[in-house]
């Protein structure tokens, strides 16, 4: 396998789209290919999952229907245990056990991070499994008591070109930016004070 995210959803179909929309010469060069990429996470996909305070997760049921779900903590929620396996702790919601229940039939699953302030995005597939929420490999969850957790082994990844991103900020960002500014106000009113 050349690709860890192409070679699993790059299928005959898409290919066909891909050669009839003119873009399947571009990926066709991870055909075959004898290094392995996208299947381990480097430095820089480790340091992008766990600064990440928000993801979308997807899992399918038996009969095919997609189902996503949001998820979210603090940064480090989504723990890299080690370049192919995640861990993060799964707190009770509205119970509707939807996730965890296609996960009971099916392992596969797909997460979804978005870093909308730097317009970047990093699409993860792989093998989940639910845990007990005392599994070592979880992160801590800092007074929060999770229902269980997710584990979850990495089959592929990919980043997404920024296009089409809309730029949004944390209230933390724009926090600070303000907390910048009005130091800089109070810094030029004194100047003008000294002045007068």
């Amino acid at each position: 396998m050349a690709h860890g995210f192409y070679d699993i959803f790059f299928t005959d179909a898409v290919k066909a789209e891909q050669s009839q929309a003119g873009s399947r010469t571009s990926y066709a060069r991870f055909d075959g290919a004898d290094q392995d990429t996208h299947r381990t996470l480097g430095p820089d996909e480790a340091a992008f999952i766990e600064s990440r305070t928000s993801l979308y997760l997807a899992t399918v049921n038996p009969d095919g229907w997609p189902y996503i779900q949001h998820r979210g903590g603090a940064p480090g929620f989504c723990k890299v245990v080690d370049n192919r396996t995640l861990a993060m702790p799964d707190y009770a919601g509205n119970r509707q056990y939807i996730s965890t229940g296609n996960l009971a039939g099916h392992d596969k699953i797909s997460l979804f991070m978005m870093d909308y302030a730097r317009q970047a995005r990093l699409k993860l597939i792989g093998r989940a499994q639910v845990v007990s929420a005392l599994d070592p490999r979880l992160p801590e969850t800092h007074g929060h008591t999770p229902e269980r957790g997710l584990v979850i082994q990495v089959d592929g990844f990919d980043w997404n070109c920024p296009k089409y991103i809309p730029r949004m900020y944390s209230e933390a960002d724009v926090q600070g930016a303000l907390a910048q500014m009005g130091a800089r106000i109070a810094e030029l009113e004194a100047a003008l004070a000294a002045k007068v």
